[in-house]
């Protein structure tokens, strides 16, 4: 079974950073584009960014383009968002998801069918 570990949340001043890493437990990331999405209270889940399985395409929703910063490393089976210029509007839970296309980089949420538990982000001064 899939298995996808989020960490690297916690409670950041507005203008600060955090890097969040997605870890692969029981499978090989190499063959799976990885899309990290976010959820804040009441809201619908929205889609942050997706890297390919190559990492060769990248894709980043208008409200993060600039800010934030997504790679991988295949040979620590790990993903990363670099979230820089944080905002109290980016506060939520981050959850990072594997892709059923390995060479897409959508933000369509039918496109994934493995989930992690998510970690917290509070941009709070």
């Amino acid at each position: 079974q899939l298995q996808l570990v989020e960490s690297g949340g916690g409670l950041v001043q507005p203008g600060g950073s955090l890097r969040l890493s997605c870890a692969a437990s029981g499978f090989t990331l190499d063959y799976y584009a990885i899309g990290w999405f976010r959820q804040a209270p009441g809201k619908e889940r929205e889609g942050v960014s997706c890297i390919s399985s190559t990492g060769g395409s990248t894709n980043y929703a208008g409200s993060v383009k600039g800010r934030f910063t997504i790679s991988r490393d295949n040979a620590k089976n790990t993903v990363y968002l670099q979230m820089n210029s944080l905002k109290p509007e980016d506060t939520a839970v981050y959850i990072c998801a594997a892709s059923s296309y390995p060479y897409s980089d959508s933000l369509d949420v039918t496109d994934f069918a493995s989930w992690g538990q998510g970690t917290q982000v509070t941009v709070s001064s």
